[in-house]
């Protein structure tokens, strides 16, 4: 009988001293716009919390419309909607080579690779690459 009592707690307790976090990355490309998003998810199994994480994804494309400061607009390569960007505070604007230019370099018809973080509704641009 005691030790049907010390299992039973042993496996009442076992969940929380053992508690383990499980992951779930999803990778997705898109070959149409040379995207990748990759997103992390990761839930606790004693809070039962979830913590998503979306990392840094990149788009291939041409300059519609750019506000310094505030948006870029790019329509993306084989795909005839554009999309919007929120540019960040400290976005960085670079040519292919690397090397740091000026935003007034980024004008309409400029093919760019645009770096970004955020998901679909709060996308944040961290980097345009002018492709010229």
């Amino acid at each position: 009988m005691k030790n049907k009592v010390i299992a039973l707690a042993f496996a009442a307790f076992a969940p929380v001293a053992f508690a383990q976090t499980s992951t779930t990355t999803t990778t997705a490309t898109s070959p149409s716009s040379s995207s990748t998003t990759s997103t992390s998810e990761s839930t606790n199994a004693v809070t039962g919390t979830t913590e998503t994480t979306t990392s840094t994804t990149s788009t291939d494309g041409t300059v519609t419309t750019f506000e310094p400061g505030k948006t870029i607009v790019v329509r993306r390569t084989g795909v005839t909607d554009p999309i919007s960007y929120t540019l960040g505070k400290t976005v960085e604007y670079v040519n292919k080579a690397g090397k740091t230019i000026e935003a007034s370099m980024i004008r309409p018809g400029v093919p760019v690779h645009v770096y970004y973080s955020g998901p679909e509704t709060t996308r944040t641009v961290t980097r345009v690459v002018v492709d010229q």
